[in-house]
Formats: C-alpha cells, sequence, structure tokens
C-alpha cells in the first residue's frame, strides 16, 4: 500500500491509539502558556527594546507583530489539527502533506537535539535563578536538573490528566504575580513614555532601514511566542479537538500577544527612559524586577523570582508533557523505533518515548555545549514551521473533500502571507548565522540516513 493511499485512509479520522481524551481549552491554553510565558518575558523586553533602538513606540509595534505572526500560525495549525486530529502535530502534517521522510526528519532532529536541548536549558536555567538565596555549585545546579527532569518525566508517565492539571496550576500561579505587577505598573507609574515610531538614532533612518529595524527585533520577540505549536502534538488528548483546539490556540496566542504588550507597556510608564537605557547599556535586562521592586520593595524582588521560577517550570512541564508525543506518532508511522509506538497499559502514555526523552535531557545536563547543541536546529525549526504552514495549501488540494470544522481566517491568503514570513524569517537566520543553520542541514541529512534504515526494517517485515 503507498503512503499516499495509507495517509488518504487515516487523515481526517480521529485515530483511536488508546490515548484519554483528557484536556479541555483551559487544558490547551495552559500548555501552550506553559511554555510560551517562561523567564523570557522578564528580559527579552529589553532586547527588543534595544533592537529598536530604545524606541518605545515601535518596540511595542513589535511584540503586536510578532505576536500576529505567531497568531497567524497558530490559525493555520488549528485548521490542520481540526481536520486531522492525530497526535503527533507537526511530524503528521509534514507527513501526510508532503512525505513521510520529510516527517520524520521534521520530528528527529527535535528528537535528538532541540526537545532535549530546550529541557535540559530550562532545567539549568530555574535552579540558577535561586542563586541568589541559595549558592550551589555547577555540579549541584546540575543534580537539581537532574532530578527535576526526572521527577517530571514520572510524573507525567501516569496519564495526561495528571500533567495538564500540573500545568493549570502552575499557569495560574505564574500568572497572578505577573498580572500584579502588569496593573500596579499601569496604575502607579508616573511616566508618559513617548511612543512615536522614531528609532532613538540621532539620525534620519529611511524605509529599507526601518523594515530591517523592525524585523530584527520582531525575531526577538518571536522567542518569547515560541512554543505554540506543541498544543497539536497532543491532539489525540484534547476532548472535541475539531473545536477546542482552534479555540486554545487563538486565545491562547491572542491572551499571551496582549499580556506581553502590557507588560512592556507597564514597563515604560513604571521607570524612566534614561533610566532603562541605562540599565540595559549595563547588561540588566530584568526591567519586570526594578518595577517589582519600585512597586514593593525587597518583598517585589523575591515576587518577581518565585514568578519566574513557576513560568519556568511550567515550561518544563509543558515541554516534557508535549514533546513525546511527536516521537509516538513517528514510531506508530513505522519509520521510528517500535517501542516509542507502545502506550503503558494503565495510564495511556508514551512512557518508552519519555524515557528516552528523559535520558537524552540529562545527557544534555552532564554536558555543557547547551546552547550551540540547541541552536543547530533552530533554521531548520523555521523551515519546517515555513512548509508545515504551508501544509494547509496541500492538505487542502490533496483531500479536497476532508471535513474542515476549521478553515483559517482569510483563506488561502492568510497561509500564503504567512509562509512569506515565515521563509523571510528562515532567510534572515542563515544570513545572520550561517554556521548552525549549515550544522542544521547537516542533523537533518543524518535525519535522512535514519529514515531510510527505518524504511528497509519497514519493508522486511512487510509493512
Amino acid at each position: 500500500m503507498s503512503n499516499d493511499v495509507k495517509n488518504s485512509q487515516m487523515v481526517g479520522q480521529p485515530a483511536d491509539h488508546g490515548f484519554k481524551r483528557e484536556i479541555g481549552v483551559f487544558g490547551g491554553i495552559s500548555i501552550i502558556g506553559g511554555i510560551m510565558i517562561g523567564s523570557g518575558i522578564f528580559y527579552i523586553g529589553s532586547t527588543v527594546l534595544e533592537r529598536a533602538h530604545m524606541s518605545m513606540g515601535l518596540a511595542l509595534l513589535c511584540w503586536i507583530l510578532g505576536g500576529l505572526i505567531s497568531l497567524l500560525g497558530g490559525l493555520c495549525f488549528a485548521e490542520l489539527g481540526a481536520s486531522d486530529p492525530r497526535a503527533g502535530g507537526m511530524t503528521v502534517y509534514l507527513t501526510t502533506g508532503y512525505h513521510p521522510m520529510l516527517g520524520f526528519v521534521g520530528g528527529f532532529c527535535p528528537f535528538l537535539l532541540s526537545n532535549p536541548g530546550s529541557i535540559a536549558a530550562v532545567a539549568v536555567a530555574l535552579p540558577t535563578a535561586l542563586l541568589p538565596y541559595f549558592p550551589m555549585t555547577d555540579t549541584q545546579i546540575k543534580i537539581f536538573a537532574v532530578v527535576l527532569i526526572v521527577g517530571l518525566t514520572i510524573f507525567n508517565c501516569f496519564g495526561v490528566k495528571q500533567g495538564s492539571r500540573l500545568q493549570n496550576i502552575s499557569m495560574i500561579a505564574k500568572l497572578l504575580p505577573l498580572m500584579i505587577i502588569l496593573i500596579g505598573a499601569l496604575i502607579f507609574g508616573k511616566q508618559s513614555p513617548d511612543l512615536s515610531l522614531t528609532p532613538m538614532t540621532g539620525e534620519t533612518v529611511g524605509i529599507s532601514q526601518m523594515l530591517g529595524t523592525i524585523g530584527f527585533a520582531v525575531v526577538a520577540t518571536l522567542w518569547a511566542y515560541e512554543g505554540w505549536i506543541n498544543l497539536n502534538i497532543v491532539t489525540e488528548e484534547i476532548k472535541e479537538p475539531q473545536k477546542n483546539l482552534p479555540k486554545a490556540l487563538i486565545l491562547g496566542i491572542g491572551g499571551i500577544t496582549v499580556l506581553y504588550t502590557l507588560f512592556n507597556f507597564g514597563i515604560y510608564k513604571m521607570l524612566p527612559r534614561d533610566y532603562i537605557v541605562s540599565e540595559i547599556g549595563r547588561g540588566n535586562l530584568y526591567l519586570g524586577t526594578d518595577v517589582a521592586i519600585q512597586l514593593m520593595g525587597n518583598f517585589g524582588g523575591i515576587l518577581v523570582t518565585a514568578t519566574m521560577i513557576l513560568a519556568m517550570f511550567g515550561s518544563l512541564n509543558g515541554m516534557i508533557l508535549s514533546f513525546p508525543r511527536t516521537y509516538y506518532a513517528m514510531s506508530v508511522e513505522g519509520h521510528f523505533f517500535k517501542s516509542m509506538g507502545k502506550l503503558h497499559p494503565k495510564y495511556k502514555t508514551p512512557t518508552s518515548a519519555l524515557f528516552w526523552q528523559a535520558v537524552l535531557s540529562i545527557v544534555l545536563v552532564v554536558f555543557r555545549s547547551l546552547s550551540e547543541l540547541t541552536s543547530m536546529v533552530v533554521f531548520l525549526g523555521m523551515v519546517f514551521n515555513m512548509l508545515t504552514v504551508f501544509g494547509v495549501i496541500r492538505y487542502r488540494k490533496k483531500f479536497p473533500d476532508l471535513p474542515r470544522p476549521y478553515k483559517v481566517w482569510g483563506g488561502q491568503a492568510t497561509v500564503i502571507i504567512t509562509t512569506a514570513l515565515f521563509t523571510l524569517l528562515a532567510i534572515n537566520n542563515f544570513i545572520e548565522d550561517p554556521v548552525t543553520a549549515l550544522t542544521g542541514i547537516i542533523a537533518a541529512v543524518i535525519a535522512v540516513g535514519f529514515y531510510y534504515y527505518f524504511d528497509r526494517q519497514k519493508k522486511k517485515e512487510g509493512v
């Protein structure tokens, strides 16, 4: 049976692989928010402002544009997930819309490097944030990180309901202090920030320079928005995914866009511009902490630290919960280790995939080059995002009669615009960082080799 025929029989079917559907709309929003809202909200705003040449109005515009790009991508993923509600997310859409090899490469590279690298980086960052209060050696930090990974992995083996519930709790716990800081800054802030769109360079800026500045700053905001694609991975565990998946994506990304924009505006209202410029100049990027201290004294600083811990904890749990579903989908498709495609008989969780993800994450914790390892597939990540978004059009052409409970607002025009935006981001990344981009391509070539290995095994077994 050809892959196209097989996929045409499977696509659109709410597959019954044994997963329990226990994630509602709020649970979906919590998974998105849990991964997206990390410690980045406290420091990336400074990077965006710096790239916008200290123009507060331009920086806020870039936050809105970054959220809009993410939302457009989310709309495309919503149509794919609602029409093809199978676990695995991107790897399923690439497999079905294009070719199984592309879906495999899109899942194998994250499995090998970026997913465990992201888990390892957050697991190390969490105890590092406690250093001002609890001094630790490098070895102690790594032990702390390993314990976190092992503990949350075991916890998520006992069912998606437990992991989703923890995600809901951590989401609320970290949003409350954020909202206190945000509302306090908006109410008590006495500054009148200049919201003009003119970069503070002291020179006349042309249109091309302005567009370049905006693009450079928007890329920085996308670091903070990263993570919205992961909800589609757990589609088979969402209640009524045709309805609830689009709701969760739209409400989650839209709400976080508003939160990020208002949070940064609150900083501008609370802190004088000269002070902001001075602090960023000397390397202090955590302006949210300064706001909290001004509002609540030393307690504010402690509150921000606690919020950062909660944010990173939620992000870590969200990644450990969602990532293994991709490896499961690859195994079910037939081009991956068979053990990854098995669920626990009682808890219906991909325990083998969770285990190997933990092993790879711990290996990366032990060895230091986390940033190098995780950056290898940054370029490919944007390429795969672009291909997946364009997959909406591929699905419509390949499966014209497929029921589509949700369709992208604006139709094909939205898909083409979003595809173009991700393409431009990938090109920009290749120009700005060709070494890591090429390294990512090498990782993809290695993945192709593994694909053909599994393909031969599959053919030998007559599958």
